[in-house]
């Protein structure tokens, strides 16, 4: 009599030929390429791909522009005049990160060469592909030095919103001197 060891040895080389018997009727999703199916079939590896960025591609440092982004909209993913304006009003401080693509500036903490003993950090959001005063959002931090450790401490409510109007004010100059060379 067969132990029950044995059996489950046997039992289980039989699952494994029952699987194996029941691939062999399956259709095979590789192709291989013959030339002969080139007649517009929807799984033709031959045939145009779609791009993950739209139908022109991708368009950086003055690609084509399509009809319609007279905006400042460029192969970034937000609006080029609130990034550029984002970047030179910030640009006294260091970066620690900028995200073209999803309109992120992150600085690294600023001391103000008149008082040491305080430092700022500012984040910026550009919110959109449009030159609008609700498509920038900006975030400050400060901490203060207290008995050698920074601790966070509190801003004027309004910094963060004067910085998003001079944002906004230098991209209004950026998007004027660009009208003025166009015509």
């Amino acid at each position: 009599m067969m132990n029950m060891r044995s059996l489950a040895i046997i039992f289980s080389i039989f699952l494994c030929i029952a699987g194996l018997t029941a691939c062999t009727n399956m259709e095979s999703e590789a192709k291989y390429p013959s030339g002969h199916d080139r007649d517009g079939a929807k799984d033709d590896i031959y045939a145009e791909k779609e791009s993950v960025f739209g139908p022109g591609g991708l368009a950086i440092l003055g690609g084509e522009r399509k009809e319609g982004e007279g905006d400042g909209s460029t192969g970034i993913g937000v609006n080029s005049f609130l990034w550029r304006a984002s970047l030179d009003t910030v640009s006294f401080m260091p970066l620690a990160s900028a995200d073209p693509f999803g309109g992120v500036i992150l600085t690294d903490w600023y001391s103000p060469p008149e008082n040491a003993a305080e430092r700022f950090k500012v984040n910026v959001f550009i919110l959109g592909r449009q030159l609008r005063s609700d498509g920038i959002r900006v975030r400050v931090f400060r901490q203060v030095q207290e008995k050698g450790a920074w601790r966070d401490s509190d801003v004027a409510g309004d910094m963060g919103t004067k910085l998003e109007d001079t944002i906004l004010t230098r991209a209004r100059q950026l998007r004027i001197s660009q009208l003025g060379q166009d015509d």
